[in-house]
């Protein structure tokens, strides 16, 4: 790393990964990268699910976190899942959506396939690929037209709502009779309005994933999602609230310790700002990185348009990897570190919904822990990191995000390890946020109206020559994500041990074969096993992606959200062939 450092420059090392570990570890990750090294290029795996998250609540309300505590799931009144199939990517928080609507509080999912929430919904709405953005906005069009906002809350509380009102107004993919225009899904134009009004005249919660997040436009759907609150005061107060669902179990941690290349911890701003993981594969590419230091993210796996990845890699002269086990990445690798995993080792976690929780070694070992690696290789690079264990490190990380985590000290976490505290942490730790302002400069929530542009499987409908198949992707109970950790277990792998590509039952015709390859102009799947279903909707497809082996995430090109760069993970048109 030195020799690289002396002969390219501080800018031809990066740093990737953090969201797996504790939040000291991904705290000393990005301060070594930015100061150790020089460099300012460090991302997490934020990059590929709620990155967009981030920025369109950042933008709106000044905050990118879960406004409420999971409890509220129990008070509110009415509850609207949109892009997340939660009963098999998060299922401890769906086990208390279905114990409510189950209480009867009212339940609608929205989703482009039918899910196994469904079954507990009241609305069920199976929309088209790729028309987030343009249901989000149908709603508020019911909400302002019907004048169901709440004025007081806009008027108290927000600003350029009235801008916003008349751009919504005027614009004619925001009424809902757009979709008696779309054969097959004409019965939209009449249920979108019926979950808007029952949205906006009841105590309502939203949730979303990475059905939300990983288009072109994420970012602004997720903006159109905090319209919805902003319009009918579903935010800032117990039983409502804005619930991104982030899976990753310190993913929220890592963005809060600054694992991103636009912010310093406490979502600072930094001195530099450096590259998105999309960005640094290019200037790999171009021979202008050079040096790869991976701590517990398979980049060969999660990115999309792993073909290209895996040139990129090749030109580079170092990999660097900590890990628990040999990846596709910690293959590649030069040199691969050992560490403990979260089980083994004391540190800090923050989860979905803001919670901090100490956790506690369950099993000993002598491996490192991810924080001293990293002092290892800032002693050897002439630093002077001296911390004696990873509570030295928090309370340095309590200095310089004070914001959020001043008051959460090793004993008071110790104290509240059943419950865990919710940051911001002063003298007392905070459940609900934006109870009296937003974090906004001047504490209003702001309306940033973005128009839907018609594309894709949409733009096909509506022209009447829809045709090829349209493929989105998403995972299973049995495994977690690239399934790292998971398939290392046999028996949640004998449930699930290849990537099932799931087909309309209509369009049998079609697949004549057990097993098919699905191809497009990045790359190509190895054969895929065929299931017929009525869970998903004619021309559409829908498979995992857990096994690296299926190299499902080879089909996916450059096509990522406009502002943050999270890939286009949920449509792309794919070209069917017999294996």
């Amino acid at each position: 790393m030195g020799e690289i450092k002396a002969r390219y420059g501080a800018h031809s090392l990066c740093s990737i990964g953090g969201a797996r570990t504790s939040c000291e570890s991904a705290y000393l990750f990005q301060k070594y990268t930015r100061h150790t090294l020089g460099s300012p290029h460090i991302d997490n795996c934020a990059r590929v699910c709620h990155s967009p998250s981030l920025k369109g609540m950042r933008t709106t309300i000044g905050e990118g976190a879960a406004t409420n505590p999971y409890n509220d799931i129990y008070t509110t009144e009415f509850i609207l899942v949109i892009g997340s199939n939660t009963t098999e990517a998060h299922p401890i928080v769906a086990n208390r959506i279905i114990e409510a609507a189950q209480q009867h509080h009212h339940l609608a999912v929205i989703d482009v396939r039918e899910i196994k929430l469904m079954k507990f919904a009241k609305h069920k709405a199976i929309v088209p690929h790729e028309a987030n953005l343009l249901i989000l906005n149908m709603m508020a069009w019911v909400i302002i037209d019907e004048e169901l906002y709440n004025k007081e809350f806009i008027a108290t509380r927000t600003k350029w709502f009235e801008a916003y009102k008349e751009k919504i107004l005027s614009d004619p993919y925001a009424n809902p009779a757009y979709f008696k225009e779309l054969e097959g899904y004409e019965h939209l134009a009449k249920l979108i309005p019926n979950i808007a009004r029952e949205y906006a005249v009841k105590n309502s919660m939203i949730f979303w994933g990475l059905g939300i997040t990983e288009h072109i436009d994420g970012s602004y759907a997720v903006m159109a999602i905090t319209h919805l609150a902003l319009l009918t005061g579903n935010v800032g107060k117990n039983g409502v609230g804005l619930m991104p669902l982030r899976g990753q179990n310190n993913v929220q941690g890592a963005c809060d310790m600054g694992c991103l290349p636009y912010y310093d911890p406490d979502y600072q701003e930094p001195i530099e700002e450096g590259l998105m993981t999309p960005q640094l594969v290019d200037a790999m590419l171009e021979g202008k990185i050079k040096s790869l230091h991976n701590m517990g993210e398979d980049i060969l796996h999660i990115h999309p348009n792993i073909n290209k990845i895996e040139k990129a890699l090749d030109n580079l002269e170092l990999i660097v990897v900590q890990e628990l086990f040999m990846t596709d990445i910690a293959r590649r690798a030069d040199i691969v570190i050992g560490v403990k995993s979260a089980y083994e080792k004391t540190g800090v976690y923050v989860n979905a919904m803001r919670r901090l929780h100490l956790s506690q070694p369950l099993v000993h070992n002598d491996l490192p822990d991810d924080w001293e690696v990293i002092q290892k290789i800032d002693n050897l690079l002439g630093g002077s990191y001296a911390y004696a264990d990873s509570k030295a490190v928090w309370d340095e990380v309590r200095e310089t995000a004070h914001r959020r985590y001043s008051g959460a000290s090793y004993l008071r976490l110790e104290r509240h390890r059943k419950r865990g505290l919710q940051w911001p942490v002063y003298n007392e730790d905070t459940p609900v946020l934006h109870l009296l302002d937003f974090r906004t400069s001047d504490g209003l929530g702001e309306f940033h109206y973005h128009q839907y542009e018609e594309r894709g499987m949409i733009r096909e409908l509506r022209e009447k020559r829809l045709s090829g198949y349209h493929l989105t992707t998403g995972r299973a109970l049995q495994h977690y994500n690239n399934a790292a950790q998971t398939k290392r277990s046999e028996t949640l792998n004998k449930r699930y041990d290849e990537d099932i590509l799931l087909v309309n039952e209509n369009d049998a015709a079609d697949f004549a074969s057990e097993f098919v390859i699905l191809r497009t102009e990045f790359g190509e799947s190895v054969p895929l096993r065929v299931k017929f279903t009525d869970k998903v909707q004619p021309k559409t497809l829908f498979t995992t992606f857990h096994h690296s082996s299926s190299r499902i995430n080879a089909l996916f090109g450059d096509k990522c959200d406009e502002l943050i760069m999270t890939a286009a993970f949920k449509s792309i048109k794919v070209e069917v062939l017999r294996a």
